[in-house]
């Protein structure tokens, strides 16, 4: 049976069609899902995508967080529904608290739109098993609020847990700290990252590479072999 991977879209959102296509390139079905949505339609997994939801009015993901997609996705994360959160979808994702940490605005205070090269810190997750732990990738970025930041004792905690999942390589492009691009929660289930792995599935588009791949083939053998 196929495995079907839900996509939200709130208002604001932009990057739910290219994330939907990323998914069948995969060879997984996308499922489109609605803020307003109560259920989640028997998804396998789900992917928060990239955009500004709500406008990013009064802070990034802070509103979108509230949406009645947001309750029963909550619920399934916490009990092991794989979640990936793409730039606005990580903002989101550490609104809700089922990721650690906080984003601020760049702290250069200008959108950034550029490829990026990233290290794999963390294969072990869902939704990173296809890449090996060290490999050097490159995935498009673009985000205004994509300071990573944290109080000192969660960052020490990321690190010895091994939940920084994706380091910037070369440049820092919004000052995160510790130049963390993506982190994992305890169980591996949901990850988040600012870069968006949605653009880099097809060598025609995006960076010309297919380094984003592997995200979505990752969490479709995690679920056919479930």
């Amino acid at each position: 049976m196929t495995a079907r991977i839900g996509v939200v879209t709130f208002p604001g959102s932009l990057d739910d069609r290219d994330t939907q296509r990323a998914i069948r390139v995969a060879g997984a079905e996308p499922v489109a899902l609605w803020h307003k949505d109560k259920d989640l339609k028997q998804v396998d997994a789900v992917v928060l995508c990239g955009g500004f939801s709500y406008g990013d009015y009064l802070r990034a993901g802070a509103i979108a967080r509230f949406s009645p997609v947001m309750e029963p996705l909550l619920e399934q994360a916490k009990a092991g529904l794989p979640v990936l959160g793409i730039c606005n979808g990580f903002q989101i994702l550490t609104e809700a608290h089922l990721l650690p940490g906080t984003m601020l605005r760049n702290n250069h205070l200008h959108f950034m739109c550029r490829d990026q090269k990233l290290r794999v810190e963390n294969a072990e997750t869902s939704w990173t098993t296809d890449y090996t732990a060290g490999q050097e990738i490159h995935i498009p970025l673009k985000n205004n609020d994509g300071q990573y930041v944290a109080d000192a004792y969660t960052l020490d905690r990321l690190e010895a847990e091994g939940r920084v999942a994706f380091r910037y390589l070369d440049f820092n492009p919004n000052g995160s700290q510790r130049d963390i691009a993506g982190v994992t929660n305890e169980a591996g289930n949901v990850v988040g990252l600012m870069p968006h792995p949605e653009h880099a599935v097809e060598p025609l588009i995006g960076t010309g590479r297919t380094d984003g791949l592997p995200f979505f083939t990752s969490i479709l053998k995690k679920l056919v072999n479930a």
